[in-house]
């Protein structure tokens, strides 16, 4: 992970973007922003009650001077807040609803980056990926074209670093989702400087199995071609499929399996067909192979929203919130 780090740190450097951690009261995340204050890449937005996140960092034996803490509860910005939710929601939440919803850190941090406040917020130390990713797309929003959110791992062992989704959000997953799913991961390959070769995975290589499913995968490849090539950015970008894995990862079987292939074994952005495959895939990876797994980064949203683990440390909630200012650039 070192590697990409690097990268995004020189990126970032002196530009202190606000990412706001709604999760102060929990040590890892208050530890990560007393680490990420030191640096002059990211400032963090702290949410949570003062006087118990001084009480923690007390606790720690860490320095919070100069960090910005903010409460949702007694903030000022909270009426104006409220009102922009109720606008944004177009009917859907009174005042008095949204009065009640920003107590919820995770609507209001969320709402801080809709106002413009900050770039971007990295939550789920202490939430599901639900609590995260419900304000997300209620208030920020896919961006024009993209009819979904989808959530991407960077895999990371020394030199190697790859690229696999959607192992976080959409249980179902039709063609159509699936070619958006590989353009959004191919976007989010090379604004992490990767040059994307994308491998649409399933159970057959070219067609050496016929079942709805391979062909979804078949269909969903067919797509993302002709999209790619309205996509101005992804100039160079390949994407092909379907392929069993090794036959997207090694080469000798790749010129068994699909000799006419773009891609040689040299896949380094997979694009799994479901999301059992998928967190089933990139923990297998993560477990078994000893890959680092960054994320899940969300993908197609207005502006970047970050779920951590429940599981994460202190170290997982700084590279996420470096990834995360990384993302808003």
């Amino acid at each position: 992970m070192a590697n990409l780090l690097e990268v995004l740190n020189e990126k970032l450097s002196g530009k202190n973007v606000k990412i706001v951690l709604p999760e102060g009261n929990d040590e890892r995340v208050l530890q990560a922003a007393v680490e990420l204050h030191k640096g002059d890449k990211v400032a963090p937005i702290v949410l949570g009650d003062k006087t118990e996140i001084e009480a923690l960092a007390a606790k720690l034996g860490v320095a919070i001077d100069g960090i910005e803490i903010m409460d949702p509860a007694t903030s000022e910005l909270r009426e104006d807040l409220i009102a922009k939710f109720v606008e944004r929601r177009k009917g859907k939440a009174t005042e008095e609803q949204a009065t009640e919803m920003l107590k919820d850190p995770n609507y209001f941090g969320t709402m801080l980056v809709y106002a413009g406040h900050a770039a971007g917020l990295v939550s789920g130390a202490a939430h599901s990926t639900a609590d995260t990713v419900r304000p997300a797309l209620q208030i920020i929003k896919t961006k024009p074209g993209v009819s979904r959110t989808s959530g991407v791992f960077f895999m990371m062992r020394g030199e190697e670093q790859y690229v696999m989704g959607d192992c976080a959000i959409n249980p179902q997953l039709d063609s159509q989702a699936l070619a958006e799913i590989a353009i959004e991961s191919a976007k989010t390959a090379k604004q992490f400087g990767m040059e994307p070769k994308v491998a649409m995975l399933s159970f057959s290589t070219k067609g050496s199995a016929k079942t709805p499913e391979t062909e979804k995968v078949t269909e969903a490849t067919k797509l993302a071609q002709e999209k790619l090539a309205s996509e101005s950015d992804l100039q160079g970008v390949v994407i092909d499929g379907e392929f069993q894995f090794d036959a997207a990862f090694v080469p000798s079987v790749a010129a068994k399996k699909a000799p006419e292939s773009p891609i040689q074994g040299d896949a380094n952005v997979f694009v799994f067909p479901s999301l059992e495959a998928g967190n089933i895939g990139y923990k297998i990876a993560q477990r078994l192979g000893g890959f680092d797994a960054v994320g899940p980064i969300l993908q197609g949203l207005n502006a970047p929203v970050n779920d951590l683990s429940r599981g994460c440390s202190t170290e997982d909630v700084v590279s996420l919130s470096i990834i995360t200012a990384a993302q808003s650039l």
